[in-house]
């Protein structure tokens, strides 16, 4: 049985698993987008722009932060223990100003506000690399079959056989 982890070693491990396994977040993001802490219900991280994040403007394209609310609200629902993180059920993303251009880099704090048997509420806020909000986002997960998932498994326990991040480093 996968040993109990540290909310961050296991977030970055749910994240090693979306690079592993799905379509996009390797393509979007690759090596650029990384975990900088997270606890229990919360989650920071950062995206490095390059041109592949970037508008016709130069800035960071919407659909960009758009599927870091994505990201980041199924980041901040493993962060509450679980490896399997739902599927989403309703996202929605204000944009307040430009979050950046090539070479600077976009922060992100996801928090997982409720979770429940079957839904989980997130919200994830972005900053630019001058610190200014930059957009907020909400995202709602129905995550029933996530707990089922679990077949009883202590929370923040990886599945047999999952691939594990290295220690925490800040």
């Amino acid at each position: 049985m996968a040993p109990k982890l540290p909310p961050a070693r296991f977030v970055r491990s749910v994240l090693k698993s979306f690079m592993a396994e799905s379509g996009l977040e390797p393509r979007l993001f690759g090596p650029h987008l990384r975990v900088t802490g997270a606890t229990e219900g919360k989650v920071d991280f950062e995206l490095a722009i390059t041109k592949d994040h970037t508008n016709r403007l130069q800035i960071i394209h919407g659909g960009t932060i758009a599927s870091m609310v994505d990201l980041g609200g199924s980041l901040a629902v493993a962060s509450k223990g679980l490896y399997a993180t739902g599927v989403s059920t309703d996202l929605n993303v204000t944009y307040l100003s430009s979050g950046g251009k090539v070479g600077e880099k976009i922060s992100g704090t996801a928090v997982c506000e409720k979770i429940g048997k079957t839904l989980a509420y997130t919200t994830v806020t972005f900053r630019n690399q001058k610190g200014e909000l930059c957009a907020r986002g909400s995202h709602t997960k129905y995550v029933t079959q996530a707990w089922n998932s679990q077949n009883g498994a202590e929370l923040f326990t990886p599945p047999e056989g999952a691939a594990i991040a290295e220690d925490d480093v800040e």
